[in-house]
């Protein structure tokens, strides 16, 4: 079973990718955010407003990147700024204002990480065969009574309890629910296995018919339809966030491949990540001082290469790629080949080219979606066939040569440089 440890400390875990990339599954354009309900959540996705499927496709794609890679918050507004651009979306609340357009993707962002956690800790738990389910109030400054009363209340997996009460119960909900052994590991937990359940644990509102204490539409279970399919998800991926990147990716309905992987390449998070784990090895390899607690990945994905790319690689090339699935890829050697090579100023200078940065890596994506022209280069010995990318920048034309290796079904860059 995945280390259960790793999700509640807000770290990226297979189970809760897998999660998120089911839902890529039924893009579901709605008016209210109340227009499906419950357990369709947990393959559907929508965003209250959003009638386009493709703009529904690219904010799942930034979700499930900030779960996939680390994200944040911050990341994700930055995204929702370039993706309703992209889209020309208008209208949608909160727009117009700093305070409502923070509100609309905090919670965007927050229900979408919370339900996606719970569905990844329910398939861990089930998976875990856990004889105790401890539920865990999640100790807000406001805390609503209700939830705040059911701290502690321990009972096995198939109490009825369960269908209503696996957390998270309401909008902003922190609440969580652990597994334990035996009483003692209930306690140790911070539960009680003698605690009565709270009287109002299956009575109704008169006024509303909801459950006492539960937001409406929350009195379900997070991805109680799909664990087993979760389960089987996650045994194809490792911890590294480019195996579990890629993971997701490849396990991609085929009709969402395209506009996920253009999608993900157009992510300013993207490029802000590309950018700053290339600074990470340039710094290795310069032998400045690591955090040790930071772990320099040893590749980045640029997302899968579209059936349109493909075509073009396939002319250009000569080698059929078929229907696999290949994954533009970046890794530590290439990086550490280019700073080596090209970045130096006064040798780029007197080669009339410009000394290539890291905010250059974090223009891959855009070279890749749109590049000025895509040309076979000449071969090397030992590789497999080359491709050369350019675009016009305003500081110069970039130039990166891709590898096609076909055993990894990868497109690895090479090498890239900066012309005047």
């Amino acid at each position: 079973m995945a280390d259960p440890v790793r999700g509640s400390l807000g770290v990226p875990f297979p189970e809760q990718v897998a999660a998120l990339r089911l839902r890529f599954g039924d893009l579901v354009p709605t008016a209210r955010w109340d227009d499906i309900q419950r357990s369709a959540h947990d393959s559907s996705f929508m965003v209250a407003g959003a009638w386009k499927t493709d703009l529904l496709a690219d904010i799942l794609t930034s979700l499930q990147r900030a779960r996939a890679e680390s994200g944040n918050l911050e990341d994700f507004r930055r995204d929702w700024k370039a993706i309703v651009e992209k889209h020309g979306w208008h209208g949608w609340t909160g727009e117009g204002t700093a305070k409502g357009e923070a509100w609309r993707t905090r919670v965007v962002y927050q229900t979408n990480m919370a339900v996606s956690r719970a569905a990844g800790r329910l398939a861990q738990l089930r998976d875990g065969n856990f004889p105790f389910w401890v539920y865990i109030h999640g100790g807000s400054r406001e805390p609503r009574i209700h939830h705040l009363a059911m701290h502690g209340v321990a009972r096995p997996p198939d109490h009825p309890m369960w269908l209503k009460w696996y957390a998270p119960n309401g909008w902003g909900c922190s609440c969580r629910i652990r597994g334990a052994r035996s009483a003692a590991g209930v306690r140790r937990l911070g539960g009680d296995p003698d605690k009565e359940l709270p009287a109002f644990w299956d009575a109704n509102d008169p006024k509303t018919g909801a459950p006492v204490g539960i937001d409406k539409g929350w009195d379900y279970m997070p991805g109680g339809t799909v664990s087993q399919t979760i389960q089987e998800m996650t045994k194809k991926a490792v911890n590294w966030d480019y195996s579990l990147s890629t993971a997701y990716m490849r396990s991609l309905p085929a009709p969402h491949v395209d506009v996920f992987s253009t999608g993900y390449r157009d992510l300013p998070s993207v490029s802000t990540e590309v950018r700053r784990w290339t600074e990470r090895v340039r710094s290795e390899r310069n032998g400045a001082p690591i955090d040790p607690k930071v772990v320099v990945e040893p590749q980045k994905s640029l997302g899968l290469a579209t059936s349109g790319q493909k075509a073009a690689l396939t002319r250009l090339t000569g080698t059929d790629l078929g229907d696999a699935l290949y994954d533009y890829t970046v890794d530590t050697s290439a990086v550490k080949h280019v700073f080596r090579r090209h970045a130096d100023a006064a040798t780029e200078t007197s080669r009339g080219q410009h000394p290539v940065t890291p905010e250059d890596f974090g223009r891959l994506g855009s070279i890749l979606n749109a590049p000025d022209s895509v040309t076979a280069a000449d071969s090397v010995p030992g590789r497999g066939p080359m491709v050369r990318y350019e675009k016009r920048f305003p500081h110069g034309l970039v130039v990166a040569l891709f590898e096609l290796r076909t055993g990894r079904r990868r497109l690895s860059l090479v090498t890239m440089w900066v012309e005047k």
